[in-house]
């Protein structure tokens, strides 16, 4: 009986959870912030506590997560109501290069060493400091870099080169599985789609890891390797 209790307050607590990150829109971790992450520790501290405590049950796990999912939903509301508890609560983001000079100080107080920023700034394909015009640490913990001219990626613009209208790439294969959603949306069927294949030699979808469809452009194929 133990183990079905486990089993039934596990499933509970993991879908009051899954509800609750929904509800609160929380989608990536990268993007937490210090209250977020105290927020889930706790939550977590409280499903796992009542999973093993006999005395707790199902009710009680769903009023501790409902009255912790209220308490972030309203701080939530606070910090969006009120600009001058956001610092308090989420933080500020702080400019740690400025005109391509590093702020040592501002650096050591977020506790950030030269190491760290480097790393952080290879996260943004920058592999130098020398090429950071500025950089902000934000809320999250990311960097948000700007590059110096002379290390800047030149655009068309800068070029003179016409501009040309970009559209997404759609998979239309995946592990040897036709997408057949994303072949409709494109107005295109299956007919088109082996045709395509065959012109680069490919006779079974199945022989196909993934296939990308860019709209003007040729199917992009890639195949599984097979040996033997």
């Amino acid at each position: 009986m133990d183990y079905m209790r486990i089993l039934v307050e596990s499933l509970f607590g993991f879908g009051a959870l899954f509800v609750l990150t929904k509800a609160l829109g929380k989608t990536e971790i990268t993007q937490i912030t210090a209250f977020d992450f105290i927020a889930a520790l706790v939550l977590g501290e409280l499903v796992g506590n009542g999973l093993y405590d006999k005395e707790v049950g199902i009710t009680q796990i769903a009023f501790a997560v409902f009255l912790w999912g209220t308490m972030i939903y309203v701080t939530e509301i606070i910090t969006e109501k009120f600009k001058g508890t956001r610092s308090l609560l989420e933080g500020n983001p702080v400019v740690l290069i400025k005109q391509g000079q590093l702020d040592f100080e501002v650096m050591k107080k977020s506790k950030l060493d030269i190491n760290q920023l480097q790393h952080l700034l290879r996260q943004k394909d920058i592999f130098s400091l020398q090429d950071v015009l500025f950089a902000v640490l934000e809320t999250n913990g990311t960097i948000s870099a700007m590059k110096k001219p002379a290390a800047d990626t030149p655009t068309r613009s800068d070029l003179n080169l016409p501009l040309t209208r970009q559209t997404l790439p759609r998979l239309l294969i995946s592990d040897g599985e036709v997408l057949w959603d994303n072949l409709e949306e494109l107005n295109l069927d299956k007919n088109w789609l082996e045709s395509e294949l065959r012109l680069q030699n490919y006779f079974q979808v199945e022989d196909v890891l993934i296939a990308e469809y860019t709209p003007g452009e040729e199917l992009f194929i890639m195949g599984y390797e097979r040996t033997g």
